[in-house]
């Protein structure tokens, strides 16, 4: 049985438009190959960080609300964590 998931990405503020639309995809991606589903994504834009992360004050936001199996969110948090591009990433069962 599928759960019901929330991510919420925060990708590296010098990437291009276009690159940072390759991250996004790279994202939904990663979700389906996990067996999973992306229900609904925002891009929220840039927005200042709460503190600095790898130099950074500011990053681009990005939410996933997507199914998946409870076993692939370990391969999934796995994969942001290898992306360089993802400076933070958060996912939480809704």
């Amino acid at each position: 049985m599928d759960n019901n998931y929330e991510g919420v990405f925060i990708v590296k503020p010098d990437l291009t438009e276009e690159d940072a639309k390759g991250v996004y995809k790279a994202i939904g991606d990663s979700i389906a190959k996990n067996s999973g589903a992306v229900k609904k994504d925002e891009v929220w834009g840039k927005r200042p960080l709460a503190y600095a992360v790898k130099k950074y004050k500011e990053g681009y936001y990005y939410k996933v609300d997507f199914a998946s199996p409870p076993g692939a969110i370990s391969k999934l948090e796995a994969a942001c964590k290898l992306n360089a591009a993802i400076l933070r990433s958060m996912i939480t069962r809704r």
